[in-house]
Parts: C-alpha cells; structure tokens; sequence
C-alpha cells in the first residue's frame, strides 16, 4: 500500500483495531518515513482509468451515513486531465441528487475502478470540485448537468485475490467471433460429409435390396 493512501487511510481507530489483531507492525512501513507514494496517476494507471467503463463512488453525509453509487458511461468517459486530476461529465439521471448533495458537505470521496476480466482493482480518494452548467458530449443519450473534478489525494492498487472474473459483452466479442466461425467450418464440413453418406447409401441401395447390378 502506498503512503499516500495509507496515511489517510489508516486513522487512529484503524491503527488500534491493527494493534489488537497483530498487524499494525505489518503496516508500519507504509506510513513512517520513506519517499511520498501513490498520490500521482501513472502511466499504468492513466491507461486503466481511461478504459473503464463505469466505477463505484462513495460519499458520507451530514449525519454519518455513507453512500455508494455507481457511474457509468461509455469507455473513456472518466478522463485523466493530469497526476493528480481525473474528470467526468455527470449527466442527468433520476434527480435524487443524493451524492450531490453529500458533497455539498463534505467533498471527498472514495472510488473503487474494477477490471473484472483481468482481476485488477484501482482505489482513489479525492476531494471533488463541480461545474455546473458544463458543457458536455453532444452525442450523449441524456443532458449533461456538471463537469465532476476529482482532485486525487491518494491512490492504491488492491489485491486480486478475491475478485471473480466476469466479461462484458465485448470483452467475450473476439472470442465468440472465433467461436462462430468454427462453428461455421463445422457446418460446412458436417453438411459435405451427410452429402456423401448419402451417395454412398444410394449407390448400395441395390445391393441392400439383394439385387445384382446389370453388367
């Protein structure tokens, strides 16, 4: 686990509950001394990011309830504008504004990037910044009501561990295309082989019959 990420991450409560379970001598090095890491998006990081399709995002409201929403769009809506920076249009939806309206008050949040077909997992924690009125993508199916800036304080690659694979419907495209064109081949050579079984039969009618072939 990067610095960065653990110096936020593991508070005085989290530190305690190590203490108590036998890890905290694990984790030390992570947050005492050592160079700042983790709170700047890399190369492999500005690829993963720019290919997913959608993320999980929490906030925590004024009364202490967090909550847990699910972004969506085509790939490569959620945009890396620099290290520390990553941006989405956020269009409008069922009008709740329940996350909108947690990070009115507290503007950090938590967002969880899953890669399931390869079983790879990016957490990010930031503070948000919104633009309302941005303009957005023009061919977007429904209006763009913000721009959300996400001003990254930390970031950590998760354990894959315990991550099931699962595929998209374009993700499983090559493969099923391969798929059908064996399939095809099949056909044909199941189709050519019935033709000549069939001629085989018909030539060896007359003799199934007992009869003998005129010379």
């Amino acid at each position: 686990m990067p610095r960065a990420f653990s110096k936020l991450a593991f508070t005085p409560a989290v530190r305690s509950h190590q203490t108590r379970m036998g890890s905290a001598a694990t984790y030390e090095k992570f947050i005492s001394g050592g160079p700042e890491q983790g709170h700047e998006i890399g190369p492999t990081e500005l690829a993963f990011i720019e290919e997913r399709d959608g993320f999980y995002q929490a906030s925590v409201s004024e009364t202490g309830w967090p909550y847990v929403q699910y972004r969506g769009g085509s790939a490569g809506f959620l945009r890396v504008l620099d290290a520390r920076t990553i941006a989405y249009d956020d269009f409008s939806g069922n009008r709740q504004y329940i996350s909108r309206g947690n990070l009115d008050g507290n503007d950090r949040v938590a967002l969880i990037l899953m890669d399931y077909a390869n079983r790879r997992r990016l957490k990010i924690l930031g503070r948000v910044q919104f633009t309302e009125g941005a303009p957005g993508d023009a061919t977007a199916q429904a209006p763009v009501e913000r721009s959300v800036t996400i001003h990254v304080e930390a970031l950590d690659w998760n354990c894959p561990q315990h991550i099931t694979p699962r595929f998209t419907a374009a993700e499983l495209a090559p493969q099923l295309h391969e798929f059908g064109k064996q399939i095809g081949t099949l056909e044909t050579e199941n189709k050519r082989l019935r033709q000549e079984l069939a001629k085989a039969r018909e030539a060896a009618a007359p003799y199934a019959r007992g009869n003998r072939p005129l010379l």
